[in-house]
């Protein structure tokens, strides 16, 4: 292999790699993968718990400091305490969302801070906040992903493969046909 190849091969493994099937199957049951979708695990949640007072925290001092520059360089400062009500609302956001164990909304909220903050030029405070929301993204989506193999390789129905709960339509029921189809002669 050519220098490029051991290189992308050792940052992005190939599909049919041997030892990457290994992480691919998820050994939990449909019910135990559809309830860690539904709700972050404790250390998800402690995380959300210290980002959202220490965002509050760097909201605060980046604020101050950007309200000081406005000061010492004559210009407005209501475009930056109205950005201090955004970015401390992000925080309180953050918080609410660890506090309902939400693990897509905790990523979400954790990005934009971040975002937020990198785009103010204050990188070292931004990129921290910037990357647990990506981690908490990133683990929504192979949440997801595992629950939807385990929902194709399960044979029993899940939940959100039955019929409605009136039971009127059992599953295996064809839908009616479209009355605009006109078949080919």
């Amino acid at each position: 292999m050519t220098r490029w190849e051991r290189f992308k091969y050792t940052i992005v493994r190939p599909d049919d790699a041997a030892d990457d099937k290994k992480g691919v199957t998820d050994e939990r049951s449909v019910e135990e993968l559809e309830h860690a979708v539904a709700r972050s695990d404790d250390k998800e949640r402690a995380i959300g718990l210290v980002a959202a007072p220490l965002a509050a925290f760097v909201g605060i001092i980046i604020s101050s400091a950007s309200i000081n520059y406005a000061k010492s360089h004559h210009l407005s400062t209501s475009l930056y305490t109205e950005l201090t009500y955004v970015i401390l609302a992000m925080s309180v956001l953050i918080l609410v969302s660890s506090l309902w164990r939400k693990r897509l909304f905790q990523g979400i909220t954790l990005a934009l801070y971040g975002l937020a903050v990198v785009n103010l030029r204050y990188w070292g405070f931004g990129i921290p906040f910037l990357m647990a929301g990506a981690w908490y993204l990133v683990r929504a989506y192979r949440l997801q992903q595992a629950l939807k193999r385990a929902e194709a390789n399960d044979p029993r129905p899940s939940s959100s493969k039955r019929g409605p709960s009136n039971g009127s339509r059992p599953n295996g029921v064809r839908p009616r046909s479209n009355k605009r189809y006109t078949p080919p002669t």
